[in-house]
């Protein structure tokens, strides 16, 4: 079992940290925030045009082919930048879905525009705060189209097409449908969340024009594994930004000085940047665990994706935290750029199940696990 990265690995690393450092050094997270951009376009055409979106699509779709570590190195660096493009909801989400559950006919329709950048995807689930279950779900399928809101779906008013969650009286009651969201029977009102540089809206969905994704009655468990990968990009994702934030913690302590030497010698300072460097250390094993079960569709892929959610989550708050802490009065500021890493820890601690529920899908998956051992 091999849990390293190798060398076309590596170099994708070390482009993708080059390109973002030219891109994205929180200029671009900056302007959007300040901003009126849902996103930062430049960054996107960036991303487009170095193949970032084609990275796990077949070639006969236009895609590269790559495996999913290759997604797991980019989500990594894209966390570190803290990047404000819709990446994650149309390639973790959007483009593994049609991957996962499309036709052959879907796909030929919306894999080659989105491996070329030509169309932005998205996942709706959420209606209602709290615990998402098929019996909570409200929108409803009918003669091709959906009714119901969602709320809030990300980078929803950007996006092309939506995968959205339905109720089913079939199955594990739901059912996956692909809505088109230019349709003139879907508004979009603007949501605030604690990290505006990731646009999320309230999507109202009034007999939209919809087509069925997958069997009618297997939504559900087709969200869940949907999950469980996109799980463990998302944690990738956290590992960057917490190392990021632990980083920018110690230079600023390294150069800080208060009573005739750096912050960094005193006992509660290092203390603080140790046990962040602790709890990314056991979040980056997980991240490793979780990319190796991903990338070999192991029977371990739901345990592996709750530790590295669970973990990397907790790893992102806890230096994003202390990074502000470590800079002080002024480390809260808004000239300060300590803001952009929490703001995106809290933003990605909920964006596809809260710590609680990634927690308790951990050890429901440990049980099945040993029950099955």
């Amino acid at each position: 079992m091999n849990f390293e990265f190798d060398e076309e690995h590596n170099l994708l690393r070390d482009q993708a940290a080059r390109l973002l450092a030219d891109k994205s050094d929180f200029t671009e997270v900056r302007a959007v925030l300040e901003g009126e951009a849902s996103y930062s376009k430049s960054l996107w055409d960036a991303v487009v045009e170095q193949g970032w979106t084609a990275v796990a699509i077949p070639e006969e779709y236009g895609g590269l082919a790559m495996d999913r570590l290759a997604l797991c190195v980019l989500a990594e660096e894209l966390g570190r930048a803290v990047a404000p493009i819709p990446y994650s909801s149309s390639v973790y989400l959007a483009t593994e879905a049609l991957l996962m559950a499309g036709s052959q006919a879907q796909k030929e329709a919306w894999l080659p525009k989105l491996a070329a950048g030509d169309a932005i995807g998205t996942f709706a689930l959420a209606e209602r705060h709290g615990r998402q279950t098929p019996q909570l779900i409200e929108t409803r399928a009918a003669s091709g189209t959906l009714t119901g809101t969602k709320l809030p779906v990300a980078d929803g008013d950007v996006a092309d097409f939506a995968i959205v969650v339905a109720a089913s009286d079939k199955g594990d009651g739901a059912s996956l449908w692909i809505a088109d969201l230019s349709a003139s029977n879907v508004s979009k009102s603007p949501v605030t969340t604690l990290d505006p540089s990731r646009s999320h809206v309230q999507l109202v969905l009034d007999g939209a024009p919809a087509e069925p994704l997958g069997a009618d009655g297997e939504g559900w468990a087709l969200t869940q594994k949907l999950f469980d990968q996109a799980a463990v990009l998302f944690a990738w994702e956290q590992v960057g930004g917490a190392d990021r934030a632990l980083n920018m913690a110690r230079d600023y302590a390294m150069q800080r000085y208060a009573f005739g030497r750096p912050i960094a010698s005193f006992q509660a300072i290092k203390h603080k940047l140790a046990n962040a460097y602790v709890k990314n250390t056991l979040a980056r094993s997980n991240c490793y665990y979780g990319a190796w079960a991903l990338d070999t569709n192991a029977a371990e892929l739901a345990v592996a994706a709750a530790t590295a959610r669970v973990s990397a989550t907790q790893a992102f708050y806890y230096a994003s935290k202390e990074n502000i802490q470590t800079h002080g009065g002024m480390g809260f500021t808004w000239e300060f750029d300590c803001q952009f890493l929490y703001r995106r820890a809290k933003l990605l601690s909920v964006n596809i199940g809260s710590e609680a529920a990634w927690q308790e899908k951990l050890i429901t998956a440990v049980e099945q696990s040993n029950l099955a051992a």
